[in-house]
């Protein structure tokens, strides 16, 4: 097995994260759940990344005190991510959402809370609640997700607590550079969501031409690219032998060039809502 676990990236606060983790939506409140965070924990994933909305957090938390206990690790190995939906977005409401989530996945706190959507005029209440659960020690680090450079900057200027993560849909066909080179600056960590465009690319002649030459699969080389672009990545999988395969990217490095060419395949080509045009 390839130890994963001790691959991190520190955030801004000085916590470690995992670059690498097992995203849970769109997958059932089921023991298939229980199942898919279990074995990755088992094959060395220390980061699972789920969310308010996705209405599996106690099959997700049944599979993390399972899978610690198989695993013979603490809790304080793992990273743990959460998401406070639209609709509790608010600064009583969104405190009131993250104590919802902790009862369900059964936990005593979250090492990672975001906003899900920059929902206008809901966000800046919600980002006072996250800087009050972080300054109770009540939450690790705190960030935001799908925020666009005006989000960000909007944020920051009333800000106490600077962002530690902002997690956007990236791949190949949707690089986000703007989005990228004002995390960078502003030392805020990116993080990927759809980071395998649900399947899209695996017919690709470049990806499969890199992915030939390193004997690797092509979400292999669209998730070591990731890493190679500094950014943390969260693919989603319920099959034991694809969450190992995920998880093999740590034998191999891509050229500049290829990494580059991979870039190349941008269209700002979007599968999931646009941050600034969205009803939910």
């Amino acid at each position: 097995m390839v130890n994963i676990s001790n691959e991190t990236v520190t955030l801004n606060n000085g916590v470690k994260m995992p670059v690498l983790g097992l995203g849970v939506f769109r997958v059932e409140d089921s023991p298939e759940l229980v199942n898919a965070v279990k074995s990755a924990i088992k094959n060395g994933y220390r980061s699972i990344d789920g969310a308010a909305i996705y209405g599996n957090e106690e099959s997700m938390g049944k599979g993390i005190s399972e899978g610690i206990k198989e695993a013979g690790i603490s809790r304080e190995d793992l990273f743990i991510t959460s998401k406070v939906w639209n609709a509790d977005l608010g600064y009583e409401s969104t405190i009131a959402a993250y104590e919802t989530s902790l009862k369900k996945l059964g936990l005593d706190y979250l090492d990672l809370y975001l906003i899900h959507w920059p929902v206008q005029g809901k966000y800046k209440e919600a980002w006072r609640a996250l800087e009050y659960l972080y300054k109770q020690g009540r939450v690790r680090t705190i960030g935001v997700s799908n925020f666009q450079v005006h989000h960000l900057e909007d944020i920051l200027k009333d800000a106490e607590i600077k962002p530690m993560i902002n997690q956007i849909e990236f791949h190949p066909r949707l690089t986000q550079g703007k989005v990228r080179e004002f995390c960078e600056k502003n030392n805020i960590q990116v993080e990927a969501w759809s980071p395998l465009m649900v399947g899209k690319l695996f017919d690709n002649k470049i990806l499969k031409e890199i992915a030939d030459k390193y004997n690797k699969s092509i979400a292999q080389v669209i998730l070591r690219w990731d890493l190679e672009n500094n950014i943390v990545t969260i693919p989603k999988s319920t099959n034991e032998s694809r969450i190992i395969q995920n998880s093999n990217i740590f034998n191999f490095q891509l050229t500049r060039e290829e990494v580059e060419r991979i870039s190349s395949l941008n269209q700002d080509l979007r599968v999931g809502p646009d941050p600034d045009n969205f009803d939910f």
